[in-house]
């Protein structure tokens, strides 16, 4: 897995009000094997270690902060990486042969 990087204090403290709030959030995220997986709910915490910090979603959840794409809508740290493999030219030739 990649090394853990740094997330803006500003998602910090959007992170913090919705682990505070009793809304109901949906999180877009990369997982270890970098696939995109989402989760919901409506209880969650923020368990930092000298690493990294994981968001845990209800029970059995655990993302990495560096690894959201998405939450409740507003873009996370991994958005970029994201935003980029969407953008990708998987073939410039559209489909015709030269």
């Amino acid at each position: 897995m990649d090394k853990y990087l740094q997330v803006d204090p500003d998602f910090n403290q959007l992170i913090e009000s919705l682990v505070q709030s009793d809304e109901t959030f949906k999180v877009f995220y990369f997982d270890e094997q970098s696939q995109v997986m989402d989760a919901r709910g409506s209880s969650m915490a923020v368990h930092k270690h000298p690493d990294d910090e994981f968001l845990v979603i209800g029970q059995n959840d655990h993302v990495r902060l560096d690894r959201i794409i998405t939450i409740n809508g507003k873009i996370g740290p991994a958005y970029e990486q994201y935003d980029a493999y969407a953008n990708a030219c998987f073939s410039c030739q559209a489909g015709y042969d030269e």
